[in-house]
Protein backbone atom coordinates (compact mmCIF):
# COMPACT_ATOMS: atom_id res chain seq x y z
CA UNK A 1 0.00 0.00 0.00
CA UNK A 2 1.57 3.24 -0.54
CA UNK A 3 0.90 5.83 1.89
CA UNK A 4 -0.50 8.91 1.98
CA UNK A 5 1.26 11.91 0.67
CA UNK A 6 3.39 10.24 -1.71
CA UNK A 7 3.59 11.75 -5.38
CA UNK A 8 2.51 9.98 -8.23
CA UNK A 9 3.87 10.58 -11.50
CA UNK A 10 2.74 9.22 -14.75
CA UNK A 11 5.28 9.57 -18.11
CA UNK A 12 2.78 9.37 -21.05
CA UNK A 13 5.53 8.25 -23.60
CA UNK A 14 5.14 4.29 -23.99
CA UNK A 15 8.44 2.50 -22.69
CA UNK A 16 9.76 -1.01 -23.16
CA UNK A 17 7.45 -3.06 -20.10
CA UNK A 18 10.66 -5.83 -20.24
CA UNK A 19 12.37 -3.85 -18.21
CA UNK A 20 12.23 -4.20 -14.73
CA UNK A 21 12.68 -1.93 -11.68
CA UNK A 22 16.50 -1.04 -12.11
CA UNK A 23 15.41 -0.48 -15.62
CA UNK A 24 12.66 1.69 -14.75
CA UNK A 25 14.41 3.80 -12.13
CA UNK A 26 17.35 4.31 -14.71
CA UNK A 27 13.99 5.77 -16.70
CA UNK A 28 13.23 8.07 -14.01
CA UNK A 29 17.07 9.20 -13.39
CA UNK A 30 17.72 9.91 -17.28
CA UNK A 31 13.87 11.69 -17.00
CA UNK A 32 15.32 14.29 -14.93
CA UNK A 33 13.83 13.03 -11.51
CA UNK A 34 15.21 11.87 -8.42
CA UNK A 35 14.06 8.11 -8.70
CA UNK A 36 14.64 7.99 -4.98
CA UNK A 37 12.70 10.53 -3.70
CA UNK A 38 9.76 8.73 -2.97
CA UNK A 39 7.45 9.41 -5.59
CA UNK A 40 6.27 6.65 -7.22
CA UNK A 41 6.38 6.57 -11.04
CA UNK A 42 3.86 4.78 -13.47
CA UNK A 43 4.80 3.66 -17.04
CA UNK A 44 2.76 2.44 -20.19
CA UNK A 45 3.40 -0.24 -22.68
CA UNK A 46 2.92 0.71 -26.02
CA UNK A 47 -0.33 -1.45 -26.31
CA UNK A 48 -1.79 0.75 -23.73
CA UNK A 49 -3.10 -2.82 -22.27
CA UNK A 50 -0.25 -2.94 -19.70
CA UNK A 51 1.02 -0.56 -16.88
CA UNK A 52 4.26 -0.92 -14.17
CA UNK A 53 4.86 1.09 -11.53
CA UNK A 54 8.41 1.73 -9.53
CA UNK A 55 8.60 3.56 -6.05
CA UNK A 56 11.41 3.54 -3.51
CA UNK A 57 10.02 2.89 -0.26
CA UNK A 58 13.07 3.94 2.29
CA UNK A 59 14.41 0.33 2.14
CA UNK A 60 14.15 -0.62 -1.27
CA UNK A 61 12.62 -0.76 -4.93
CA UNK A 62 8.72 -2.05 -5.58
CA UNK A 63 7.41 -2.82 -8.82
CA UNK A 64 3.84 -3.54 -9.74
CA UNK A 65 2.54 -4.79 -12.53
CA UNK A 66 -0.63 -5.67 -14.32
CA UNK A 67 -1.91 -6.51 -17.70
CA UNK A 68 -5.58 -6.18 -18.41
CA UNK A 69 -7.22 -9.10 -20.81
CA UNK A 70 -10.17 -7.54 -21.95
CA UNK A 71 -9.32 -3.66 -22.59
CA UNK A 72 -6.65 -0.99 -22.31
CA UNK A 73 -5.93 1.44 -19.75
CA UNK A 74 -7.03 4.83 -19.75
CA UNK A 75 -3.79 6.85 -20.52
CA UNK A 76 -3.06 10.69 -20.76
CA UNK A 77 -2.18 11.62 -24.84
CA UNK A 78 1.77 10.53 -25.51
CA UNK A 79 3.67 13.67 -25.51
CA UNK A 80 7.54 13.77 -23.65
CA UNK A 81 5.69 14.85 -20.13
CA UNK A 82 5.26 13.36 -17.10
CA UNK A 83 1.55 13.64 -15.62
CA UNK A 84 0.85 14.23 -11.79
CA UNK A 85 -2.14 12.22 -10.70
CA UNK A 86 -3.86 12.10 -7.16
CA UNK A 87 -4.23 8.65 -5.19
CA UNK A 88 -7.91 8.45 -6.06
CA UNK A 89 -6.88 8.81 -10.09
CA UNK A 90 -3.98 6.29 -9.55
CA UNK A 91 -6.35 3.66 -8.33
CA UNK A 92 -8.76 4.59 -11.12
CA UNK A 93 -6.17 4.10 -13.80
CA UNK A 94 -4.89 0.75 -11.98
CA UNK A 95 -8.55 -0.20 -12.10
CA UNK A 96 -8.83 0.52 -16.00
CA UNK A 97 -11.38 3.72 -15.12
CA UNK A 98 -11.15 6.57 -17.15
CA UNK A 99 -9.15 8.65 -14.03
CA UNK A 100 -9.91 12.01 -15.87
CA UNK A 101 -12.89 11.78 -14.64
CA UNK A 102 -11.59 11.80 -11.06
CA UNK A 103 -11.69 15.21 -9.76
CA UNK A 104 -10.84 16.00 -5.76
CA UNK A 105 -13.48 17.50 -3.40
CA UNK A 106 -12.34 20.88 -2.43
CA UNK A 107 -12.82 21.08 1.46
CA UNK A 108 -12.43 24.50 3.45
CA UNK A 109 -9.71 24.20 6.12
CA UNK A 110 -11.85 24.64 9.66
CA UNK A 111 -11.33 27.33 11.76
CA UNK A 112 -11.10 27.48 15.59
CA UNK A 113 -13.78 29.20 17.13
CA UNK A 114 -12.49 31.06 20.32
Amino acid sequence: MIPAGVQVYVASTPVDVRKGATGLMALVRDGGADPFSGALYVFRSKRADRIKAVWWDGSGICLFAKTLEETKFCWPEIAPARVRLNHAQLLALIDGLDWTKVRPVVVKRPQSVG
